[in-house]
């Protein structure tokens, strides 16, 4: 009975040894001759990376247990586009340089706020009545998003081809111009998230069979997925204001942590998807810098990857999903 426990986390541990394996290829490997300046530089950017991850991959976990899918992915409610416009706003009403020079902590802490506003003004919208229905949430999601996107497009058009350029830039993600107290920041709402989370995985296991078995075994759905999808505004905010939008990052690390982990217990699942969220940014920023020397960008790889993995998710069975 023992050896059969410790064999559900074998995988578990093979990942961690695994990530292990990718943070040092990240720090150490090709070092040059001014090595403190690149290792300090590299190790900001794998903070980054790490908060970047374990936000993607706790947000992801948690979505997909509400929505029980494993295709939609918190990019779906808009506020990846809805940090977007906020960043082309400002470009379009007041310049390239007003946002250069606006305070990173506190632009930081803005585009969160507003992305956390519109999320709590959204979920209370549509949750306050008595029929609450979780998808009518993704279609609303849908649309704002969408709208979103339009008028960020709209207001590129009309700036200046050189502050069209900057607004590009926005757009991809980015782990090499980070600042150090933004990493601060973003490190103690990630750790209020996660300790705020984790009273809540045993109704996670229990919410991954469906609203109807988890209202039926006792769990007030309406109230825990409330307070659940806020915990997923608050990662997703955090995780876009901090390096940018990645849209497909979820999808692929979900599906992967899937594949890799048999075990429907989220104390597992989660861990697991941050190591394969952590490993897959490692060597896409690996492969970014050293294979393309910086002619593209990881949002681009990543988004080519799970977006290609997506085609294939929808072109499977249904019923092999379900």
């Amino acid at each position: 009975m023992l050896n059969l426990m410790y064999k559900k986390y074998y995988s578990l541990w093979g990942l961690a040894a695994v990530l292990l394996l990718a943070l040092a290829l990240y720090l150490f490997y090709l070092l040059p001759n001014r090595w403190e300046y690149a290792l300090h530089h590299r190790m900001l950017s794998l903070a980054a990376i790490i908060l970047t991850g374990a936000a993607i991959a706790l947000a992801a976990m948690i979505f997909q247990t509400l929505v029980n899918n494993r295709i939609l992915t918190p990019s779906i409610l808009g506020l990846d586009s809805l940090y977007l416009l906020i960043q082309t706003l400002i470009i379009f009403l007041f310049g390239s340089k007003t946002l250069q020079s606006i305070d990173p902590v506190l632009l930081f802490l803005a585009s969160t706020g507003v992305m956390m506003l519109f999320a709590l003004g959204l979920y209370r919208f549509l949750f306050k009545g008595e029929h609450q229905n979780i998808f009518f949430l993704l279609l609303v999601g849908i649309i704002c998003g969408t709208f979103f996107q339009s008028m960020t497009t709209f207001m590129e058009v009309l700036i200046d081809p050189n502050e069209f350029q900057i607004a590009q830039d926005i757009g991809f993600a980015s782990f090499n111009r980070i600042n150090t107290e933004i990493l601060w920041v973003a490190l103690a709402i990630l750790l209020f998230a996660i300790l705020y989370a984790y009273r809540y995985l045993p109704y996670l296991d229990v919410l991954a069979l469906g609203r109807e078995n988890a209202i039926n075994l006792g769990v007030s759905y309406a109230q825990i997925s409330k307070r659940l999808l806020i915990i997923v505004a608050v990662l997703t905010s955090v995780s876009t204001a901090l390096v940018g939008p990645l849209t497909f990052l979820g999808l692929l690390v979900m599906n992967l942590t899937f594949e890799f982990i048999r075990d429907y217990r989220h104390r597992i699942l989660i861990p697991a998807a941050i190591c394969i969220a952590v490993i897959t940014l490692c060597v896409g920023q690996v492969l970014v810098s050293r294979v393309f020397s910086f002619n593209t960008t990881l949002s681009i790889i990543i988004n080519f990857v799970g977006g290609s993995y997506f085609i294939y998710l929808l072109l499977r069975t249904s019923k092999k999903w379900q």
